[in-house]
């Protein structure tokens, strides 16, 4: 195990003593955020928190391979021969994001080109052998094989919409970097247990760099992450896959952010606005409008990550899981309608 500990200790060494770092580059880049009606916060906050998270975690997984192996507990079936073009795929993909983020948070780009980015992304994971090609029936239990090419558009879908889903979960200071850290959290213990010791590193050096990044990021924030959230989104895509198709997995840790997506893109898309647009009708936004506080907002997203993710290990049969995320999936929206009812027009 002393690959775990080596890997955790450097993305969260490196994420505690890159952050201070992003904040002063942020402020002389110019890559700040100014308080507007849907930003709240006091005072110019540099938004450059996602440099420190990819160059902490993109740092720990490059030394994944040149571990010993005698630091790594023997997997039954033997390593993976595609673990390091799969990985490679993961590095590429972060750094293309990595790089329009910083242009991103300068100049604003606009929706279709951080689409653009996006859709590179998920082409550059399919490329480096990270697709979905097989899916779980939770009625039989058993291996669905998907037949070409639709796995090219159910990955695409499932990688951009996980960038789109924690781009628009960091509003709140603290919020993103939480729930991410949990489900990042998450799918290490379930590739532990899946005796996949050596993809479990990734996810866990994700984990050590977003832990590394909340001290600065909770509120009240003194660094934002920015277009950072795209890496991560894409982080959390892509490993999700890598860790056999957990869908379900990630479908119930990040299971009210998903929701609260859709809701709005539905939203916007009946209203004839742009669904690229920024506004305060997220579920975290409205709640805040409804007098919680920052803290007790993030408090509640974690609160239900951590029990939804711990039901998606612990729960046996996949119907069971299709349950909880049907019960889960419910009480978004009963909260979104509520909360939209009660908004002032």
């Amino acid at each position: 195990m002393i690959a775990f500990i080596v890997v955790l200790a450097t993305s969260l060494l490196l994420s505690l003593a890159l952050t201070p770092l992003a904040a002063r580059l942020g402020r002389r880049w110019g890559l700040v955020a100014v308080p507007d009606e849907r930003r709240r916060h006091q005072g110019i906050i540099p938004r450059s928190g996602g440099l420190a998270i990819y160059v902490s975690c993109a740092i720990a997984m490059l030394i994944i391979p040149f571990l010993p192996p005698e630091w790594m507990p023997p997997t039954p079936e033997g390593p993976d021969p595609n673990e390091t073009t799969r990985l490679a795929g993961v590095l590429i993909g972060m750094t293309v994001l990595a790089a329009v983020g910083v242009v991103d948070d300068r100049k604003e780009l606009s929706a279709r080109a951080q689409f653009a980015a996006h859709l590179l992304a998920a082409l550059i994971a399919i490329a480096f052998l990270i697709f979905i090609e097989v899916v779980n029936n939770p009625f039989t239990d058993q291996q669905v094989w998907i037949s070409w090419p639709l796995p090219i558009l159910i990955t695409v879908f499932w990688i951009t919409g996980m960038i789109s889903t924690v781009n628009f979960l960091d509003g709140l200071d603290g919020l993103a970097a939480g729930v991410t850290a949990i489900c990042s959290l998450i799918l290490t213990i379930h590739m532990v247990r899946e005796q996949q010791y050596s993809v479990a590193l990734l996810p866990l050096a994700l984990f050590g760099a977003m832990a590394g990044f909340l001290p600065f990021n909770a509120h009240p924030a003194r660094i934002f992450m920015g277009s950072g959230a795209h890496v991560v989104g894409y982080a959390l895509g892509t490993l999700s896959i890598i860790a056999g198709a957990r869908v379900a997995t990630i479908l119930l840790v990040m299971g009210i952010p998903i929701v609260d997506v859709a809701w709005q893109a539905y939203s916007r898309w009946r209203g004839g606005k742009a669904m690229g647009g920024a506004d305060r009708g997220h579920l975290h936004y409205r709640l805040q409008d409804a007098g919680l506080s920052q803290r007790q907002i993030v408090a509640v997203y974690c609160l239900f990550s951590a029990a939804f993710g711990a039901l998606a290990l612990l729960l046996s049969h996949r119907i069971y899981k299709l349950g909880a995320l049907v019960i889960l999936g419910g009480a978004a929206l009963a909260l979104l309608f509520f909360t939209t009812r009660r908004a002032p027009r």
